[in-house]
C-alpha cells in the first residue's frame, strides 16, 4: 500500500470516529431546532423540556445496558418485558410491608436474574441470542402477568413515587428529578467500565472479533454472562423508574420498549454488528427518540407519523453504520 493510501485509510478512519461521536449530537441539535421552530411554543418551555428528561430516564437507562450488549455483538428483545416484571416485584413487596429499599432491590435483582437466564442459555445452549431473548421476552412477560395475576397491583406511596416526579417550586435547585441524575451516574459508571476496566476491554475484543478474543485467552462465555445480567439489571432499573412515574405495578406496560432501548444505541452510533458504540452517544440516541415523540404530541401529530419518523431514522442510521464500515474497510 503506498504512502497516498495508507494516509487516504488513516483519515477516512478518523473522519468515521468523528462522525461517530459528534453525528448523533449534530442529529439531535437539529431535531430539536426543528421541532423549536416549527412545533408550539410550549415545546421550548421548561417544563416541556423537564418532561422530556424524565421520559428520556427510563429508555436512556435501560439503553445504558443494552449498549454493553451490542457493543458485544449480541442484542437483547427481553427489556420491555424486564422492566414490566420490575414494576410488578416492586409494587408487590411494597404492598407487603417491605421497606422501599429493598422492594427496589428486589425489582433490580429480578431483573438481573432474568439476564443471567438469558446469559446462561446463549452460552451453554450456544443458540443465537436474537432467537433466545424473543423467547425469554415472552417468558418473563408472561412471568409478570401470572404474579400479577394478570391485573395491575397497587402500592403505597413511598419516596420511590418521588424518583420521577415533577420538581416543585422548593425543589427547583435539584435542576432535573433524582431519577435523570440516576441516569447520569450510570452512564458515568459505564463509560468508566468500557474504557478503564479489563471487562470493558473484552466486552469490544469479543464485538470486534470473537474467535480472536477467545484466541487472546478472553473468557467469552463468562464475559456473555455477566454482559447479559448487567443488561437486565438496568433494566430491572429502567423498571423502578417505570414504577416511580406510574405508581403502580403494571405487567401490560413497555410492550415494545426494547426497540426503542436498541434504536437509541443504533441511533448513537453503536453497530449491530458489534465492536463499536458509546454512552454519550446512547443517551444522546434516547433523547432524540424522546424529542420526536414530543415534538409530534405537542404538533398534535397522529402516533403513525411519529412512528414513520422514528423508523426512518433507525434505517438511516443503520446504513450509515453500514456506509461508514464500507469506507472504512
Amino acid at each position: 500500500m503506498s504512502q497516498a493510501e495508507t494516509g487516504r485509510s488513516k483519515l477516512s478512519v478518523r473522519l468515521g470516529k468523528w462522525i461517530n461521536v459528534f453525528g448523533p449530537l449534530a442529529g439531535l441539535l437539529f431535531v430539536y431546532g426543528l421541532f423549536a421552530i416549527i412545533g408550539p411554543s410550549s415545546f421550548s418551555a421548561p417544563g416541556n423540556l423537564e418532561t422530556m428528561a424524565r421520559q428520556t430516564a427510563i429508555t436512556g437507562t435501560a439503553a445504558l445496558g443494552m449498549t454493553l450488549v451490542i457493543i458485544m455483538g449480541g442484542i437483547d428483545l427481553s427489556v420491555g418485558s424486564i422492566i414490566a416484571l420490575s414494576t410488578v416485584i416492586i409494587a408487590a413487596a411494597l404492598q407487603a410491608g417491605v421497606s422501599p429499599l429493598l422492594a427496589a432491590f428486589a425489582g433490580i435483582a429480578a431483573g438481573g436474574l432474568a439476564g443471567l437466564l438469558n446469559g446462561l442459555l446463549i452460552t451453554r445452549l450456544k443458540v443465537m441470542p436474537f432467537i433466545v431473548t424473543l423467547g425469554t421476552l415472552l417468558v418473563v412477560r408472561g412471568a409478570a402477568k401470572g404474579f400479577a395475576r394478570e391485573q395491575k397491583i397497587d402500592a403505597p406511596l413511598s419516596w420511590l413515587n418521588d424518583l420521577l416526579a415533577t420538581l416543585t417550586r422548593e425543589q427547583g435547585w435539584r435542576i432535573l428529578p433524582a431519577g435523570v441524575w440516576i441516569m447520569v451516574v450510570l452512564a458515568l459508571g459505564v463509560w468508566v467500565l468500557l474504557r478503564y476496566t479489563r471487562i470493558g476491554r473484552h466486552i469490544f475484543a469479543i464485538g470486534s472479533n470473537e474467535s480472536t478474543a477467545r484466541l487472546c485467552g478472553v473468557a467469552v462465555e463468562r464475559v456473555k454472562v455477566i454482559v447479559y445480567t448487567l443488561c437486565a439489571a438496568f433494566a430491572g432499573l429502567a423498571g423502578l423508574m417505570q414504577f416511580s412515574r406510574l405508581t403502580v405495578g403494571d405487567p401490560t406496560v413497555a410492550i415494545g420498549q426494547e426497540l426503542d432501548v436498541i434504536a437509541s444505541v443504533v441511533i448513537g452510533g453503536g453497530s449491530l454488528s458489534g465492536g463499536e458504540g458509546s454512552v454519550l452517544g446512547t443517551l444522546v440516541g434516547a433523547l432524540i427518540m424522546t424529542v420526536i415523540r414530543s415534538g409530534c404530541s405537542q404538533m398534535g401529530l397522529p402516533n403513525w407519523v411519529q412512528e414513520i419518523v422514528t423508523g426512518s431514522i433507525i434505517v438511516i442510521a443503520v446504513t450509515l453504520d453500514r456506509l461508514r464500515r464500507r469506507t472504512t474497510a
